[in-house]
């Protein structure tokens, strides 16, 4: 444990010295948030077409945008940083001093709990000081949510950290990946006015449950029991593919 710990502390700094990570998990969830509340305001839908679930756009933007900030942490920023420690041979002294994989994995998770709860109450006071958002109605169902949605993207941070061959592959794919989740996994557009194939592929990506997952009990909704599952069984795939396919060298 207390390697952990010392391995953790040493991750986090570590983390608040790479910018482009910063601007992915802090700032850029933000800038979108206001981008998107200045368009369409925080008033619920008139016309008929329920478009946001029948409440305001920043309500319906603040837990997806979450939801964002998770997929930043796991998709853009941890693959880049286990690749560049794989090239620098980091990774292989921390096997020679006895670290286990396990180490590894728990610091990222650790390290990304701590920085999505810090990107998430930055994203809520902007939208609430800004767009008098409502605060979340069912906060029973939002911790598991929240607990399981940062799971899922810290395993697929890890996967990918342990499946790409090096930075700048694990740079290109996370980018990517984040930039087509955005757009199309219900961050973007909400998913009333997406076309069909949209929709379908935005509903290939993680972020789409995690999002509905968040959502759900923030809008007084209740659980989401299927993409729960989803998510869950993504977290353990993932978790399954970096045990088997993790490398020191």
């Amino acid at each position: 444990m207390k390697s952990l710990l010392k391995l953790t502390w040493v991750e986090l700094k570590l983390f608040f010295r790479e910018p482009l990570t910063l601007v992915f998990s802090f700032a850029l969830p933000v800038v979108f948030l206001l981008v998107m509340g200045g368009v369409f305001g925080n008033k619920p839908d008139t016309t008929g077409m329920h478009i946001y679930r029948g409440v305001g756009a920043v309500n319906y933007y603040n837990p997806a945008y979450i939801a964002l900030v998770l997929a930043s942490i796991g998709i853009v920023a941890m693959p880049v940083h286990l690749t560049a420690y794989r090239e620098r041979r980091v990774l292989k002294r921390f096997h020679a001093s006895s670290l286990s994989v396990w180490h590894i994995v728990g610091s990222q998770v650790l390290v990304s709990f701590f920085i999505a709860v810090l990107g998430s109450i930055l994203l809520t006071i902007v939208s609430m000081l800004v767009y008098h958002s409502e605060a979340p109605k069912m906060w029973g169902y939002l911790i598991p949510a929240f607990i399981l949605g940062t799971l899922c993207f810290t395993s697929l941070g890890v996967m990918l950290g342990a499946i790409l061959p090096n930075t700048r592959a694990a740079q290109g794919v996370g980018l990517m990946l984040f930039f087509v989740m955005m757009i199309l996994g219900g961050a973007g557009p909400p998913p009333e006015v997406m076309g069909t194939v949209m929709r379908d592929v935005g509903k290939a990506t993680p972020i789409w449950y995690v999002i509905e997952l968040l959502q759900d009990p923030w809008l007084g909704f209740g659980w989401q029991v299927i993409a729960s599952l989803i998510v869950g069984g993504i977290t353990l795939v993932a978790t399954a593919i970096t045990v088997k396919f993790f490398k020191w060298d």
